[in-house]
């Protein structure tokens, strides 16, 4: 009986891995012609998922697997916008890798693995399965990275990714070590149990402490573990940048959730100082790198390192406000992050890739409506009200300045204007100049309805914040106790 409630509770990793297989084998079935049925089977995939989550949805908190997996509130709201993302980056890419033979399942099974890898990541309530989540969502990533086979850039990209990504990970698994030696115990709540206790070695909880920020810094992509992000970010396909900028954040911040704020909050004031420094190094370097690029996709690649910046402000402010402003936060930069690589994917076509910033030039005058589009985006990075980029910087901000962080807010407020140069810098290529390609810009129906959606959900969110707000606060505050 146990087992079956069990299995109930992770429904959705189950029907995602059964899926993911079935598609692998019918794929293998199908020639060129037939491969929009593992499209269509996976975006099926992702809305099977949803149905299950959201009918299974609750502000209680469950466990399975003898505590193992979490069945919470904050789960279930992630996982949904994971679905939700992940169905947007097949929507935008499916022209793209069609046109560069990478419409195969390959690329598919792999993005329902690594959207596994994230569903286990955010429900994971042991140092076990939060590995073990973290490891399937990397594997699969090095393997999209590279997937272009013709592509050295893109090869070169996979290998410094597979090298770094080794690396942090080693150091977060003898961080996690030291963590069981000195408490007895995987489990998150039990770690937390016994570092208050307060009767361990404190300076080997530290030392294990440090290699777990590290490893979290790594892929959060926060300084000084930003190394890999500009690189993977501009030789991966464009389809996988988008992927692996948006939809793999959700998982990271779930998984600093679970990490840090369930099972190491007794030790708050000592990774407090090492966020704090993180952060503040993250929006310096992402905002002053970014206005020396020229390519398009580098200067997203420090641009998020430089919300990864701001994120931190939540989590270092040690409330609960804090943590409901960086989930906010969070949300509202995929939801960007999606829109931004989405106009990107547009203007790209065979044989081009439109990833130099002189490619939005005179876009105005090509398409009015997808300029405006990217306007909206622009506005909404560089944190310019009313759109949901400004509150989701003010409220972390906020949440900084009411835990006594005055200095750091006027910091970031500054930092936030120097940002606002690069991202106004293509608002005046799309509007002040003339355009070096004349070739209209007809995107399928679906990529056409869901970027204009895309644009103007993040106006609305900027004027009518309250109900994601909401929806951010039920989750954080009937998840983290």
């Amino acid at each position: 009986m146990n087992i079956l409630s069990d299995i109930y509770t992770a429904l959705p990793e189950f029907f995602v891995l059964c899926m993911a297989m079935l598609i692998l084998i019918v794929d293998l079935f199908l020639d060129d012609t037939q491969r929009y049925l593992t499209y269509a089977l996976t975006q099926l995939t992702l809305l099977g998922a949803a149905v299950m989550t959201a009918v299974a949805h609750s502000n209680a908190v469950g466990y399975a697997f003898s505590g193992l997996f979490v069945d919470d509130a904050m789960a279930h709201t992630l996982k949904l916008m994971i679905y939700l993302s992940t169905s947007v980056v097949l929507v935008y890419s499916r022209t793209y890798i069609a046109l560069r033979g990478m419409f195969r399942g390959e690329f598919f099974v792999l993005i329902l693995f690594a959207m596994l890898g994230m569903m286990v990541m955010v429900s994971g309530q042991n140092f076990l399965t939060l590995y073990m989540g973290l490891e399937l969502l990397s594997l699969c990533l090095y393997s999209l990275v590279a997937l272009d086979r013709e592509n050295a850039r893109a090869t070169e990209a996979a290998m410094k990714y597979f090298v770094l990504g080794a690396l942090a990970s080693g150091m977060l698994l003898y961080g996690m070590s030291m963590l069981y030696g000195m408490t007895g115990s995987l489990d998150l709540t039990q770690v937390s149990a016994a570092i208050m206790g307060g009767e361990l070695n404190h300076p080997v909880l530290i030392l294990g402490l440090v290699f777990v920020v590290a490893g979290l810094a790594f892929k959060l992509g926060a300084v000084p573990f930003q190394m890999w992000l500009p690189d993977v970010y501009h030789g991966a396909p464009t389809a996988v940048t988008l992927f692996i900028g948006s939809v793999t954040k959700l998982a990271a911040f779930a998984f600093v959730m679970r990490l840090l704020i369930q099972g190491l909050q007794i030790l708050a004031h000592d990774w407090q100082g090492m966020l704090i420094i993180m952060a503040v190094l993250s929006i310096i370097i992402g905002n002053v790198a970014a206005i020396a690029q020229t390519n398009l996709k580098r200067m997203l690649a420090y641009s998020t390192i430089s919300h990864v910046g701001f994120l931190l402000f939540g989590f270092f402010s040690g409330t609960m406000n804090g943590f409901v402003s960086s989930m906010f936060y969070i949300v509202a930069y995929v939801l960007m992050t999606l829109g931004g690589f989405g106009i990107i994917l547009l203007l790209s076509r065979e044989g081009f890739e439109a990833e130099e910033l002189d490619d939005l030039r005179g876009l105005n005058v090509r398409s009015p409506w997808y300029a405006f589009i990217m306007l909206l985006l622009m506005f909404s990075m560089a944190g310019v009200p009313p759109t949901v980029g400004f509150y989701a910087k003010f409220a972390v901000m906020q949440a900084a300045l009411q835990a006594g962080h005055v200095g750091l807010v006027v910091f970031a407020v500054l930092m936030a204007v120097v940002g606002a140069f690069y991202y106004l810098r293509i608002v005046k290529l799309m509007y002040f100049d003339e355009p070096l390609d004349a070739a209209p810009i007809q995107p399928p129906l679906d990529m056409a309805l869901l970027l204009s959606a895309n644009g103007l959900a993040v106006l609305a969110f900027g004027l009518l914040p309250e109900r994601l707000m909401g929806v951010c606060a039920t989750a954080i505050l009937h998840s983290i106790q």
